[in-house]
């Protein structure tokens, strides 16, 4: 009869144990501490010969990345779409990118601020050689202040 207490007294103790650390984890994530997205660095990334060779975000939520263009060969009527935004170059919608030389683009308002922005990014262009049109696509993570 006593050894059945005991195993009934040793697995409330630890039983309760347990609670109170699923009750200590569940309130972590609750209240944002555990939140993957807080652990995820920045990146921007875009393969096939475009470069994404710095980025960064204003307080206003605007997205500025600057490309550069590895590709060989001279690019015409460059545009990129940041998300579902079109970003601008000097204030115009598309641009040329000679080969080896960099280009800034910014998209206005793509996120919140004090929020992690996550999404595609889109860069259409002409080769100036062939005249042939291309899309690449990339990725962006980053941190609005």
């Amino acid at each position: 009869m006593r050894k059945g207490q005991a195993a009934m007294e040793f697995l409330m103790t630890y039983g309760w144990a347990i609670l109170v650390v699923l009750a200590a984890v569940g309130a972590l994530a609750y209240f944002g501490v555990l939140s993957p997205s807080r652990f995820i660095p920045e990146k921007c990334y875009l393969s096939g010969g475009i470069g994404c060779t710095d980025f960064t975000a204003t307080t206003d939520g605007d997205v500025t990345i600057v490309l550069q263009n590895g590709a060989g060969f001279d690019m015409a009527n460059v545009s990129v779409m940041i998300g579902t935004t079109s970003a601008t170059s000097n204030g115009s919608a598309t641009a040329s990118m000679a080969n080896g030389l960099s280009t800034t683009w910014t998209a206005a308002a793509v996120s919140t601020p004090g929020s992690k922005f996550s999404d595609n990014f889109q860069v259409t262009y002409t080769n100036e050689a062939t005249g042939l049109a291309h899309t690449k696509t990339g990725d962006i993570v980053i941190q609005i202040p």
